[in-house]
């Protein structure tokens, strides 16, 4: 995730100058639902562990301005507790593609009937990567302990009993549900019993992308897990323009994460393609300070430095903002 943040700062802004700036305009809409700003919320786990509320709290931030939660399934409450508390906002949820392809059918009917509006699957986790801050004691709430509550079926008495009787965690139980012969026909089967939208998240290359595209999805989440599974992996800022023009013209939609901390890493993203970005950590560390309210101030901080983004560069509207108004410093460094 650091090389994610020092990638932003590789590339510079050229701004536009003598723009009427006065009014600026920066709604937009993500797969076809209207948002405030182009700016939304990544999926993060164990959100329990910062704030009472947790999932809860960040989709009352979400609602009130009008932006969207991606709900991890790693959620401390299932989708219906999350919906009942946001009954507006707009959520979308978080899963794998899992070996029990009944619990891959639950969970996205459970989130169907929570009134969820797209289906995010993570595809860049067939294994659990080497997370040394986790092995290092990082994250020391015991697994069992640990409500991820979206997991599995609570109707199943079989995975009932064995976590009742502690013979597996539910931890245990998720990562073992990871499937390492996972292919893009997993996508196509999933576009079979869903009509909701159909998002990947964790897509780094051009070719992976020109992929999800052919397997049916609707858009893709351009991701590196917060820099968790794979060290060395490319920047998702780095990434994002060739995943943008491998699927130019396909109608799907990207995004991206990783790293975004300021107005001008948003302005960045959007200039190379991304329709919003999303944040992770940030919101975590809002939650953490201040529940709900620090989520919105956390949300409100990076949309106020967009908007002074776009003025500094001369944006009244997010059509304003082009490819040619970023460039990377090496176009600079090569010529001296």
């Amino acid at each position: 995730m650091e090389d994610c943040k020092k990638a932003f700062k590789r590339y510079r802004l050229r701004p536009r100058m003598l723009r009427d700036v006065a009014n600026r305009q920066f709604s937009t809409s993500v797969l076809g639902h209207p948002v405030s700003f182009p700016i939304c919320i990544s999926p993060t786990a164990g959100q329990g562990f910062a704030d009472i509320e947790g999932d809860k709290a960040t989709a009352k931030a979400a609602e009130s301005l009008n932006t969207i939660m991606i709900v991890s399934n790693c959620a401390f409450f299932t989708y219906k507790d999350i919906s009942l508390a946001a009954p507006n906002a707009m959520l979308w949820f978080q899963m794998h593609l899992y070996k029990d392809r009944a619990v891959t059918r639950f969970l996205v009917t459970h989130a169907e009937r929570a009134g969820f509006k797209a289906v995010v699957i993570t595809v860049d986790a067939p294994v659990i990567g080497n997370r040394r801050g986790m092995k290092r004691g990082v994250m020391m709430a015991p697994r069992e302990k640990y409500r991820m509550v979206n997991y599995y079926d609570p109707n199943n008495p079989e995975i009932r009993s064995a976590i009742a009787n502690g013979d597996i965690s539910l931890w245990e139980y998720a990562t073992d549900q990871l499937v390492t012969t996972e292919t893009w026909d997993g996508i196509k089967w999933l576009r079979g019993i869903t009509k909701l939208p159909i998002v990947v998240k964790g897509v780094l290359t051009g070719n992976s992308a020109i992929e999800a595209v052919q397997a049916g999805v609707d858009a893709i989440l351009v991701s590196a897990h917060g820099g968790r599974q794979l060290d060395g992996v490319l920047a998702t800022i780095d990434a994002l323009p060739e995943v943008v023009k491998a699927i130019k013209g396909s109608g799907v939609e990207v995004y991206m994460d990783g790293g975004v901390r300021m107005g001008t890493d948003v302005f960045k993203a959007l200039a190379l393609g991304a329709r919003t970005v999303f944040l992770g950590r940030p919101i975590l560390w809002g939650l953490a300070n201040d529940g709900e309210n620090g989520v919105k101030k956390v949300l409100e901080i990076v949309r106020d430095e967009f908007s002074l983004t776009m003025a500094l560069t001369g944006c009244s509207k997010l059509d304003d903002i082009k490819a040619s108004m970023v460039v990377h410093e090496s176009q600079y460094l090569s010529k001296l």
